[in-house]
């Protein structure tokens, strides 16, 4: 094996990946189709191109994102480099000056002397090579159906259709309650009880939300794409009559409210989303409402009043493995390891998530390379808890997901000072964890 690391793609994940492996003496060839193709999202020529906000979100540690950019520092990131040195005042959160912060990158990347950048599109891995895919959710074809028939990574391209998911602490169980619907089974769903008033507020509320305005080419996916049938969105539901939703996800037979004693009006459901149960998902509310309108709507739902949203619902065209059956806790295939995969086809979402497992996969891939063994990040850790999570993925369908604190192990112990005290001492754990792992 040549200790050549292959990157294909400089979106934020390649270049990551790139620069970590570089980092560690490794050579470094990375391939990007542009300026000669680009996707239907990207138009300029540069490397790590944010399309869609130049905000990175908080900055802060006690917010899961924040935490997650400063491990990315104190690793060396170059994304995060970049970001620092372009930024641009946005208060809490760390704003960039989108031309800027891919031009920092792109020279970064073509001044090192261990990468060699390669102008043309890719459509397969070579035989031994360690290499890097990081071609992201907009992967051409060629590359998408080598990944699903060659690589064998089925379940690629395809509209992606996820509920929202919140924080189980920032649930109020003084109105919600735990049972399970017809009293099969355990008590393990959440329940959301609501009485007529309430149920007509929250559908009015409901309809009349502003949707998320599709791209071309999510609109195209959504017309081809048979998935987006079984996965209708809750506002679409709910404009077919006043009562679908109650014969539907939001069905009260057979939950009785222990505060009264009697079945509600309708019942919004959540289900468990990891097996720590920090996390629940509302039960049939995918959605493709805009994440304002989301917070606003969902938050009618008594008992979620103070809802912390983990995950927004979101719907649109994506290319993404259903990793925990395809990718080790490395980012590596399970079935060829000098294989890797980074960015959000791996199942992470957001940029900064994305270059973090650029970050994990550089750094592994180089040690491939070198006949090292692989550097797990702890779980205690953004970055590692966020490979554990793409490798094992949670309780039901695998869905992409942010970085937040309920993919972290609790502390095992009570915090005073509530949710952003505890978030402090998860970070604090974590840092304590990334200081660690720079020493070896």
């Amino acid at each position: 094996m040549s200790k050549t690391v292959h990157i294909f793609g400089a979106g934020l994940a390649g270049c990551e990946a790139a620069w970590q492996a570089a980092r560690r003496g490794a050579t470094v060839k990375l391939y990007e189709m542009k300026p000669q193709k680009y996707t239907p999202a990207h138009h300029a020529p540069e490397f790590a191109e944010l399309v869609c906000s130049n905000s990175l979100r908080s900055d802060s540690t006690a917010n899961a994102v924040g935490l997650l950019k400063e491990e990315m520092r104190r690793c060396g990131s170059l994304i995060m480099e970049a970001a620092d040195a372009t930024r641009v005042p946005a208060g809490s959160a760390l704003a960039v000056d989108r031309v800027l912060f891919s031009r920092y990158i792109t020279e970064k990347i073509k001044e090192n002397p261990l990468i060699e950048v390669i102008e043309r599109e890719v459509d397969s891995v070579v035989d031994g090579e360690v290499t890097v895919i990081a071609t992201g959710p907009l992967t051409s074809e060629p590359m998408a159906e080598y990944i699903a028939n060659t690589l064998g990574c089925e379940g690629l391209h395809f509209f992606d259709a996820a509920a929202p998911i919140v924080d189980f602490s920032s649930i109020n169980m003084d109105v919600a309650y735990f049972a399970s619907r017809y009293d099969k089974g355990d008590a393990d769903y959440i329940n959301c009880p609501m009485d007529e008033a309430q149920y007509r507020a929250f559908y009015e509320a409901l309809v009349s939300a502003e949707e998320a305005v599709l791209k071309d080419f999510d609109r195209e996916s959504q017309k081809s794409l048979k998935v987006f049938e079984g996965c209708m969105p809750v506002e679409v539901m709910a404009r077919r009559g006043f009562d679908t939703l109650r014969y539907g996800p939001m069905k009260p037979v057979g939950l009785i409210d222990p505060r009264v004693g009697k079945e509600a009006y309708a019942v919004v459901q959540l289900r468990k989303e990891n097996t720590a149960g920090t996390m629940f998902n509302l039960v049939g509310f995918q959605t493709h409402l805009t994440f304002p309108e989301q917070r606003r709507v969902f938050r009618m739902i008594p008992g979620l009043e103070n809802a912390e949203f983990l995950r927004y619902g979101v719907m649109h065209r994506n290319t993404y493995l259903h990793s925990p059956d395809v990718l080790a806790q490395d980012y590596s295939m399970r079935t060829r390891p000098e294989v890797f995969f980074a960015g959000q086809m791996t199942g992470v979402e957001g940029y900064v998530e994305s270059a973090g497992s650029g970050l994990v996969a550089g750094i592994n891939a180089a040690r491939r390379a070198n006949g090292e063994a692989s550097c797990l990040f702890p779980e205690e850790t953004m970055l590692g808890a966020m490979a554990a999570y793409v490798s094992r993925g949670g309780i039901g369908a695998f869905a992409p997901m942010n970085a937040n604190f309920g993919i972290i192990p609790p502390l095992g112990y009570r915090v005073k000072g509530g949710k952003t005290a505890k978030n402090e001492k998860l970070a604090e754990r974590a840092l304590l964890a990334i200081d660690e792992i720079n020493k070896q």
